[in-house]
């Protein structure tokens, strides 16, 4: 079940220390209901466990390197989508997208996590933010130069990993391709989406955000601090095969490169960049993505 995000006042005046997730709808809090059962969805009967653990637990990142934080980016909305299919209607390749979050120091998976991703869709159009993200289809001749924005958007400070991008408010009730889950006591999330597509200024990734110390209740996650904020990155090889499948291949805007792109910061597994797995002579089939992710919980990287 779906529905629009309950209202909130401005993101960048809330305390993120005491941050609330809001369930929509009676169907997500079974999902996340108090004793830490997780129902799996039908989306997901297909897949296997011991698929999606092996593919992350065979991770050779060493434990002790931190994944890099970036900039939260001004996409964001704070959670109120208790999900792990966020493909609703959007077209494009399927994409199983399946994280490990782990403690660097101690190396020891971190359970009960509440875990957000969001992304753009295969025409670069971000939920809640279409009037800014403009997307990358077949645009009008007098479409305004500079659209879609990259991250930061215009005007804002720009830069490194950490730097810039001011939070947007969102322009629209839509929530596709958005959704948090509940790390388990492997410290694995896996989520069902949509390979991304690209827009001006950067290259194709998606955006997580880690939350530790809260706790789960009927009404979805509370509390706690976000001890990682960070991007997924996909290798050139995967990209290049995706813009040949429709409708990324109905795309007119220009690509950012994972070396030209801004944020990515050119250090591998430890700055983002995926595992994955794909049949190289046919993508459209669909992508496993894997990472383990390093973070401090004791400490809070909101990306802003």
């Amino acid at each position: 079940m779906t529905g629009n995000q309950t209202d909130q006042e401005p993101k960048h005046k809330r305390d993120l220390t005491r941050r609330k997730v809001v369930v929509a709808g009676a169907g997500a809090a079974v999902a996340v209901g108090v004793g830490g059962t997780l129902a799996a969805s039908g989306a997901f009967a297909d897949e296997t466990t011991g698929t999606a653990t092996a593919t992350a637990s065979s991770s050779s990142e060493a434990c002790y390197k931190l994944t890099s934080e970036t900039t939260e980016g001004p996409y964001y909305i704070d959670a109120d989508k208790i999900r792990r299919d966020i493909t609703e209607d959007k077209e494009g390749i399927p994409l199983t997208l399946t994280l490990k979050v782990i403690d660097s120091e101690t190396c020891k998976p971190i359970r009960n996590a509440a875990v957000d991703i969001w992304h753009c869709d295969a025409l670069g159009l971000y939920s809640g933010y279409e009037s800014f993200s403009e997307g990358g289809g077949t645009a009008p001749t007098d479409a305004p130069s500079g659209t879609p924005t990259g991250e930061p958007p215009s005007g804002a400070p720009s830069g490194g990993t950490g730097g810039g991008g001011g939070h947007e408010e969102p322009t629209s009730d839509t929530r596709y391709l958005r959704g948090t889950w509940k790390t388990d006591k492997h410290g694995l999330v896996t989520f069902k989406t949509i390979f991304p597509g690209w827009y001006q200024g950067r290259c194709v990734h998606i955006h997580t955000k880690v939350h530790v110390s809260g706790e789960w209740t009927d009404a979805g996650y509370e509390g706690g601090n976000t001890c990682h904020t960070g991007q997924l990155f996909f290798s050139e090889e995967s990209v290049l095969a995706s813009a040949e499948v429709d409708p990324y291949s109905t795309s007119t805007t220009t690509r950012t490169t994972l070396t030209e792109d801004m944020i990515y910061d050119q250090s591998g597994t430890t700055g983002g960049l995926l595992k994955l797995k794909y049949n190289k002579k046919n993508i459209a089939k669909g992508v496993h993505a894997s990472l383990t992710m390093g973070v401090d919980p004791d400490v809070t990287n909101d990306g802003t």
